[in-house]
């Protein structure tokens, strides 16, 4: 029978970009440890502090009033010397210094990648916990921080909406996601949107200006069509140039950039982020490292980490169709 390691302190960072409702997972993680007897270690700054010895001791109150804050107390960075094997080799002996027997990682598939690779190399139990907007991490249904990000995304192109009705005009609106068109599909949906773009399909101008054409000989005096940034924002300054040059529609721009990666957490990823972090911890002293805390069918479960380090892109043909039938 294998025998379990004895986990007596447990060490958390962030890695990667910041959503919401990562405070909401360090705080789950941290006074779930204290109830098992646990000592829980704060690592600033990510991979890159873990590397730096910028590591602390939290307690009860070290988490207090931080559930309805965006970002992350910890901060967190993306470190090239984490890529390293001297990196790995510096933040393993920084562990061993404090005494931490397993460490929680949140962030998305790159950061999950950092894990894996270091689990093999230092043998440390790691479970990680999917942070990011984009929900594009495999072997998850759901990362926390998309439905807020989703959330602000509504209630800009709402408040655009508006305008675009006052003044009659056609807006493109830019949504984060990177290669991932998660959010601008979900936003999409539910704003009621009359197109929408992904950097990874050709983009089909022809299809999109007879959309609008359509909608105005119905009566309709205004359009949003919902771009999904790709790699770095600006895709839609593209789709407005050629709008203006093959069909002659004027259009204007709005790119919601980093404004979705704040502010305060909804319902959803506070509640979610509690229970995978709930779970992460109580997966460390069962020994169930390496995994990831996933949310699947409204289950949070462990699944293993090395299912969940592929990046998810299964968003566009279904909800491209949702999006077209609903914006005759």
């Amino acid at each position: 029978m294998k025998k379990i390691k004895k986990i007596t302190s447990i060490g958390i960072l962030c890695s990667g970009g910041d959503s919401p409702g990562m405070n909401c997972a360090i705080r789950s993680v941290v006074r779930t440890a204290l109830g098992q007897g646990l000592k829980a270690y704060g690592i600033h700054r990510g991979y890159q502090g873990l590397i730096d010895g910028n590591i602390h001791e939290l307690v009860a109150s070290s988490v207090g009033n931080i559930l309805q804050r965006g970002g992350t107390i910890l901060g967190t960075s993306r470190s090239k010397d984490f890529l390293t094997i001297e990196g790995r080799q510096k933040a393993y002996d920084n562990l061993n210094a404090y005494g931490v027997d397993g460490l929680i990682v949140i962030g998305g598939n790159g950061s999950f990648k950092g894990a894996h690779q270091f689990y093999k190399e230092h043998n440390i139990p790691v479970i990680g916990i999917p942070g990011t907007i984009d929900n594009d991490i495999s072997g998850t249904d759901y990362t926390i921080g998309f439905d807020t990000a989703v959330q602000c995304g509504i209630e800009a192109v709402d408040r655009i909406r508006d305008t675009a009705s006052s003044h009659e005009r056609i807006f493109l609106v830019e949504v984060m996601g990177r290669n991932s068109p998660a959010i601008a599909v979900h936003v999409a949906v539910c704003t009621g949107a009359e197109n929408i773009v992904f950097p990874t399909q050709e983009i089909q101008y022809e299809r999109i200006a007879t959309d609008i054409k359509r909608g105005m000989l119905r009566g309709k005096n205004s359009s949003i069509i919902i771009i999904a940034e790709g790699e770095k924002p600006g895709l839609a300054y593209t789709v407005q140039n050629k709008l203006k040059k093959d069909f002659s529609m004027e259009s204007h721009v709005c790119i919601l950039g980093h404004i979705q990666r704040g502010g305060s957490p909804t319902h959803l990823d506070r509640f979610i982020s509690a229970r995978m972090a709930f779970e992460a911890v109580h997966g460390l002293l069962k020994d169930h490292a390496p995994r990831v805390a996933v949310y699947r069918e409204g289950q949070v479960l462990l699944a293993p980490l090395d299912e969940c380090v592929k990046d998810k892109f299964d968003y566009e043909k279904p909800y491209l169709e949702l999006v077209r039938a609903l914006s005759i």
